[in-house]
């Protein structure tokens, strides 16, 4: 576990509930040296303030998206929606906002790591697609997509029922979980995200938004 806050109280409180509840816990205050610490520890999750000194946490949330699937929960006093949705775009998990109870946090942890381990491993195909739920990559042809953990559960609950139009709502469930009290506006953030990477593979099936009521996965020409 990597705790990445400049607030020497916080992450005090954040580090000794975590390893009350199991986890061993490290803490970086400096945002330009979080990246190296992940990739010298390779957590299991990352809990990451947005506002730090070196880089922002938007910053450092894309950097680490390049190269890696870690879990990542962003923490941060902005709780604007469009910040929101910004962390998501740039890849987080999940969102936490202050002032916040130790005890929250420590549970999304375990919200997070659960998912984590319940993921199923089975491929799953369909439309030109083919997704490797474990290693969290699609392939189309000669296209090699990575995905992030969210971006692999969402494609994969389109992909076993393709043509079905999901509610955002039952798009969070499959994303984060039934006990997600966020915005399901991050439904649209990781929709954003994936279709950029699915657009790299012409010809195979793509996700259609229907308006008013959700999304789904359709042909290429948009048949059903």
């Amino acid at each position: 576990m990597l705790i990445v806050e400049d607030n020497e109280k916080t992450a005090a409180w954040l580090k000794l509930y975590l390893e009350r509840s199991g986890c061993e816990a490290l803490v970086c205050r400096n945002g330009a040296r979080a990246t190296e610490l992940a990739d010298e520890t390779a957590p299991d999750v990352i809990l990451l303030d947005l506002m730090l000194p070196g880089a922002s946490g938007f910053e450092i949330c894309r950097h680490l998206r390049a190269t890696s699937r870690v879990p990542i929960i962003l923490i941060t006093a902005r709780s604007a929606e469009h910040d929101r949705l910004r962390g998501f775009e740039c890849g987080a998990d999940d969102y936490v906002t202050k002032p916040f109870s130790p005890r929250e946090v420590v549970a999304r942890v375990k919200a997070v790591l659960r998912r984590t381990a319940d993921e199923p491993r089975e491929p799953i195909a369909w439309g030109g697609w083919s997704l490797d739920t474990g290693a969290h990559e699609a392939r189309a042809g000669t296209v090699l997509v990575k995905l992030t953990r969210v971006e692999a559960r969402l494609f994969g609950a389109m992909l076993k029922a393709p043509r079905r139009v999901f509610a955002r709502k039952e798009l969070v469930v499959h994303m984060f979980g039934d006990e997600y009290e966020g915005t399901e506006r991050a439904v649209d953030a990781h929709i954003k995200n994936l279709r950029k990477k699915l657009d790299g593979a012409p010809g195979a099936a793509s996700i259609q938004t229907v308006h008013g009521s959700g999304y789904r996965l359709v042909h290429t020409d948009g048949s059903t």
